[in-house]
């Protein structure tokens, strides 16, 4: 069980992130980049149409590769994610970032979970989704608040890019720590 307390703490500062940047980025989207509130429905729209058309191929992957490169690659994209919606200034590229945050999403929700289950005990699995599910509740409980407060007082572009720091020490330390684990 350790193991899964480990890696859960280690994707952490993603669920955090994302707590963060989702919560607000609508109005983010709308307010600075100009979208009609269709054109952010359009927007997350694609995101999830992108993961829905990619699961069952990204676990194909996850099976044939193994589910750490996954992990991995996904922490990346958010990150990718995360500074590029610090940098633009148009509405249109938003859809572009979508496709990789429907990627990102649907790599790291193929794989943790997969990953998780196979270094679980039998018994055990039940208790191990529990303690990664209490990581990804507990970035959505921490995140929306911090995400709101620095928009407040920096700016929308200052939390994205505080969101993509808080992402690449995560990346870090996910590594350092899925090293280690034997799938």
């Amino acid at each position: 069980m350790r193991k899964t307390v480990v890696l859960s703490a280690t994707l952490l500062p993603l669920m955090i992130s994302s707590g963060m940047v989702y919560s607000v980025l609508p109005i983010y989207i709308s307010e600075e980049l100009g979208a009609s509130r269709t054109e952010v429905g359009g927007i997350f729209t694609l995101g999830a149409t992108v993961g829905l058309i990619t699961a069952y191929v990204l676990g194909k992957i996850a099976d044939r590769l193994g589910r750490k490169p996954l992990i991995l690659l996904a922490q990346c994209g958010f990150a990718f994610v995360m500074l590029s919606y610090s940098l633009i200034s148009d509405k249109s590229y938003a859809y572009f970032i979508q496709v990789f945050e429907g990627l990102s999403w649907t790599m790291l929700g193929v794989s943790a979970p997969a990953l998780i289950a196979d270094i679980t005990e039998k018994g055990e699995r039940g208790e191990a989704m529990g303690i990664y599910s209490t990581s990804w509740s507990m970035g959505w409980v921490l995140g929306p608040i911090t995400g709101g407060l620095l928009s407040d007082l920096y700016g929308f572009r200052f939390m994205l890019r505080a969101s993509f720091i808080m992402l690449v020490f995560g990346l870090i330390a996910s590594y350092l720590v899925l090293r280690r684990i034997e799938e």
